[in-house]
């Protein structure tokens, strides 16, 4: 599968190279006496939005880390000996800011709307960097390279394809620009990615344990190898995920246990406090569309059994919903539908209730003296569980037996019913 297949985005960002060096340039002439003081954020923010770069937020590195990070930059990538220009350098955003400004002679960030510069301008070299809990939100990290290629890791080991992965855990990317980002054997490991634009981003073997990507643009990404679920198999945040054409069938969905949403609802307590009712109810309202949309996406590409699974994780959520709703009939009548026929999804539990109900009852008919073999016992009662009537050989109308078999025939009735409308609603989605 060609990894960068995908679609482009109606939105666009960045600007025309020309323009960047211009603003670049303005920056370096501006003296210091214009800048504001390193502790006046909003004036900073106002500064480097007048000159053309409104993903800056911070105050501009000084020249002796400058000079450093030029003189890393200059480093010639070795993936056979795990050399990089950022290796094991930590970094911050204000580094990543002067990078971004600076890169390539001054040409700036990678503009994504610009489909000729896209592919001759390559972003930022950060493999093996780390970037761990920083604050990236609204970068413009497009074609970022945080790990090998393609054409790379066809030449390398295992190992060399995890010492270029950079390090992202628990790094917060709102909003970010990671178009045709490469981001194989990454570590966003508890990372923020909510609504961050991750069209055909390579994120081959990619560590995606309990990250956010609510509202994120997946459209096009590649996501063989990628591990979304932890050692307990909770998975990521998915809400409202924008999976466009991504191929979902090289994940393996059957190692998710849960998404992050679940896990959340669960919690019954937030750094030692008990969480209140609302919002519980929040977050599994939160967990049941997390879990059909991503269902929904799953059928969409035929993976039905996968669709399955999470489909019937969201009824067990949204009978909580009933319960913290306080609508307890709904509550018991989605309960009695798991039970019987687990949603329509488990129909084994309505044979396993079937032969329950028939035992229990003849056992009741050979209680109340009918003197039968346990054999006929069992005829009786599958006749009257499917409302046949009784032998009139046996008992008559007024007998205890009659009045059993008529209880019996009810239950029957029941089961049936809730059977054949959960298998319906199921197979026809109605």
């Amino acid at each position: 599968m060609n990894e960068q297949d995908g679609t482009q985005p109606s939105t666009k960002q960045g600007r025309s190279p020309n323009t960047d060096t211009a603003n670049i340039n303005n920056a370096k002439q501006a003296s210091a006496t214009q800048r504001p003081a390193n502790n006046d954020a909003e004036g900073w923010n106002t500064f480097w939005k007048e000159r053309g770069q409104p993903w800056r937020t911070e105050p501009e590195i000084d020249e002796e880390r400058q000079k450093y990070l030029d003189v890393r930059r200059s480093i010639k990538p070795d993936i056979v000996n795990g050399i990089y220009p950022f290796k094991d350098i930590k970094l911050s955003r204000a580094d990543v800011e002067w990078l971004l400004a600076t890169h390539e002679n001054g040409r700036g960030p990678v503009d994504w709307s610009n489909e000729k510069t896209l592919h001759e301008h390559k972003g930022l070299d950060l493999r093996g960097a780390d970037l761990r809990q920083l604050n990236l939100n609204g970068l413009p990290l497009t074609h970022l390279y945080g790990g090998l290629d393609q054409a790379e890791r066809e030449l390398a080991t295992e190992e060399q394809m995890e010492m270029a992965g950079v390090h992202l855990e628990g790094a917060s990317l709102k909003r970010a620009r990671l178009e045709r980002a490469v981001l194989s054997n990454a570590h966003l490991e508890h990372a923020d990615l909510f609504r961050a634009h991750l069209v055909r981003a390579n994120l081959y073997g990619a560590h995606l344990e309990r990250t956010n990507l609510q509202q994120a643009h997946l459209e096009g990404a590649y996501l063989l190898k990628s591990t979304l679920t932890d050692e307990n198999g909770i998975g990521p945040r998915l809400v409202r995920v924008r999976w466009g054409n991504a191929d979902l069938a090289v994940v393996k969905w059957s190692q998710m246990k849960m998404l992050a949403e679940d896990y959340a609802a669960k919690q019954k307590k937030h750094n030692g406090k008990a969480i209140d009712r609302a919002t519980r109810l929040e977050r599994y309202e939160l967990a049941v569309r997390a879990n059909r949309q991503l269902a929904v996406a799953l059928e969409g590409q035929g993976l039905n059994e996968d669709a399955a699974r999470f489909n019937y994780r969201a009824q067990l959520l949204q009978r909580k919903v009933f319960w913290y709703q306080h609508q307890f009939g709904q509550y018991l009548f989605s309960l009695l539908l798991d039970l019987l026929a687990g949603y329509g999804y488990k129909p084994g539990r309505s044979f396993i209730a079937y032969a329950l109900v028939i035992s229990l009852f003849a056992i009741l008919y050979d209680l109340l003296g009918t003197h039968l073999a346990w054999n006929e016992t069992i005829v009786i009662s599958m006749t009257a569980f499917h409302g046949r009537g009784f032998f009139p050989n046996q008992f008559h109308p007024g007998d205890p037996q009659a009045v059993i078999a008529a209880l019996e025939a009810f239950v029957g009735l029941l089961i049936e019913v809730t059977f054949i409308a959960t298998l319906t609603q199921r197979l026809f989605g109605k």
